[in-house]
């Protein structure tokens, strides 16, 4: 299984993945969790203390440039376009409980959206690589751009996830990933909402994103906000946010049993 969630800053993408990590890894599933978020926060959502300490992935210089070939911190020039990646999960993925490992994969800072330089190229080969070759369930946690993946990925990752909150910006963002989305062959498209109060603000997501496949609707719950001032995992929701989400993670299975035909 191959997930990568998006979203506008600050929609709920992170707990959400947290969350599918957790419920995955309590299904027997090994699981990789990435943080492809420049603003990394994923190892706080999965109730890792310390997260702060872990050095993104983009910013460990040397690695990229024995990989590479290139110079550290060089822009041009030339450098190995196929680096070598398929060692790092196990040199670098952090153990979070038995059966859940967290990757910070960071951001590339210069040259513009989509820079050739030795640090997108690694980032890019290591996604390939985690999605075309890995057996775990990857749960990517990304940015509103979707430009960690390409068009060799994107066909092999069972639902690109948008998460979205009752507001106009939100549901921008979510059809402008969706057009991203296109561009590059990835149609498995979900939509969950998220911070509903009520009716009104299903009905408002329902009105503007129709003809999305939303995979559930999760209550506005304080808690959840209480466990990000905490930095931890949101283990104390309600139970209709539990009923919610659990929701969430069993539609999404169902998808790839579809997808693949396995049950």
């Amino acid at each position: 299984m191959k997930i990568a969630v998006s979203g506008k800053g600050g929609v709920g993408k992170t707990t959400l993945a947290a969350f599918l990590a957790k419920w995955f890894a309590r299904e027997g599933k090994s699981v990789l969790a990435i943080d492809a978020d420049p603003d990394a926060n994923l190892g706080h959502g999965l109730g890792l203390h310390g997260a702060a300490k872990i050095v993104p992935i983009a910013e460990m210089k040397d690695l990229i440039a024995e990989r590479t070939e290139s110079t550290p911190g060089s822009f041009g020039g030339f450098f190995k376009l196929n680096p070598k990646v398929d060692d790092l999960p196990g040199m670098l993925a952090v153990p979070i409980e038995e059966r859940i490992r967290l990757m910070v994969m960071g951001g590339v800072k210069k040259g513009g959206m989509g820079c050739v330089c030795p640090e997108s190229t690694l980032l890019k080969n290591l996604v390939q690589h985690l999605i075309l070759r890995r057996n775990d369930v990857v749960i990517m946690d990304m940015e509103a751009g979707i430009e960690h993946l390409g068009r060799a990925t994107s066909q092999a990752v069972d639902c690109l996830v948008v998460v979205v909150e009752p507001g106009r910006r939100s549901v921008d963002t979510a059809s402008r990933i969706k057009e991203l989305a296109a561009e590059i062959g990835l149609t498995r498209l979900g939509v969950v909402g998220n911070k509903i109060r009520g009716d009104r603000d299903r009905d408002f997501l329902l009105a503007k994103l129709s003809g999305h496949r939303f995979l559930g609707f999760i209550p506005y719950d304080e808690s959840i906000i209480e466990a990000d001032l905490r930095g931890d995992f949101a283990r104390d929701v309600q139970p209709a946010t539990r009923e919610a989400l659990e929701e969430i993670a069993r539609n999404l299975a169902d998808m790839q049993a579809t997808t693949t035909g396995n049950p």
